[in-house]
């Protein structure tokens, strides 16, 4: 009679690991349990969360299965759009090219410039802190600010640069800068850096408002000597957050560039010179309505941005070892 309570007791228990503690569905059971209420609130933001956002990724990936048109009922042709993307699209490799330098190159100097600039701007003091944050910031909210860039580089004789290098006797009459190939990969290059000091830069300033100072002191206790040393041991490890945030806007800024290259360049740029992943994307999203093939292409583009994503964070892992 006692071993069958003791059954019926053990029974009731929950389930539990050979160490006597409780399994992880029963400890997460107990999480949602006394976190209901942080659920709760919650709930409205991840609803729109899955219904703007998963939802049309997960879409997306289906639709690049199908041929497409917006007009007829998909009809599923399974590997066929990735086939002709990377095999019979010339077009797409040299955006995919052109994207991968312009992404190589951007992409680690606007996130370090971004870092450098902020760590010395927070060494200021509070009013100048403010005025300087303003002045580099101002660049990423402004308007449409191309303009100033196709007065630099206009093709004439009245264009900045080539008035500058025709006066100075190093060219003798003007060069298309926005219509060579040569050059115009440089120049947005160039803008997008120009433009890079934007939610990164503002969000490694408030990174580094929030670091604790009493660490610097502690750091000094346990052997760190220099600035250098307590930026990698204290100030980086410290604002990992930022960092990884900082991270992903300059990975997705610089694998998604499309405006910059079709204000300066024009759509489509002169022999493709200045032809991106978003940029092909979009022919054959808004202007051929070809949804199942631009749907390929947009599943190239978010598998770029989330490899590069992983890769960055399990770099910034390290960070301070």
């Amino acid at each position: 009679m006692q071993k069958a309570n003791m059954v019926t007791k053990t029974g009731s228990q929950p389930k539990r690991t050979p160490a006597g503690l409780p399994g992880k569905w029963e400890l997460f059971r107990r999480d949602i349990k006394r976190d209901k209420h942080l659920y709760i609130l919650l709930s409205p933001y991840m609803l729109l969360f899955f219904l703007f956002t998963v939802f049309p990724v997960m879409i997306s990936i289906f639709f690049s299965f199908t041929n497409f048109n917006m007009l007829e009922f998909p009809e599923w042709v399974g590997w066929e759009n990735y086939s002709k993307l990377l095999w019979n699209d010339d077009v797409f490799l040299i955006g995919l090219k052109n994207t991968i330098v312009f992404s190589v190159i951007t992409g680690p100097i606007s996130y370090i410039a971004c870092f450098v600039f902020a760590w010395l701007i927070n060494e200021l003091n509070p009013k100048v802190r403010a005025f300087m944050t303003l002045i580099f910031f101002a660049p990423s909210i402004s308007g449409n600010v191309f303009f100033i860039w196709q007065i630099i580089f206009s093709g004439d004789s009245y264009g900045i640069m080539n008035g500058f290098l025709m006066k100075i006797g190093i060219i003798y009459e003007p060069i298309l800068w926005l219509q060579n190939p040569k050059y115009m990969l440089a120049i947005i290059m160039l803008v997008q850096l120009w433009l890079s000091l934007g939610t990164s830069f503002l969000a490694f300033i408030a990174g580094l408002q929030t670091v604790d100072r009493t660490l610097y002191e502690a750091g000094s206790i346990d052997g760190v000597q220099n600035r250098w040393q307590e930026l990698w041991y204290i100030t980086l490890p410290s604002m990992r957050p930022q960092l990884m945030f900082g991270a992903v806007i300059q990975i997705t800024a610089s694998l998604a560039v499309a405006e910059v290259a079709t204000a300066l360049a024009g759509f489509p740029s002169v022999q493709y010179g200045a032809h991106t992943i978003v940029t092909h994307l979009m022919d054959y999203g808004t202007i051929r309505f070809e949804m199942g093939y631009a749907s390929a292409i947009a599943t190239v583009l978010f598998s770029l941005m989330l490899g590069s994503n992983l890769l960055v964070q399990k770099l910034l892992k390290r960070v301070g070892e």
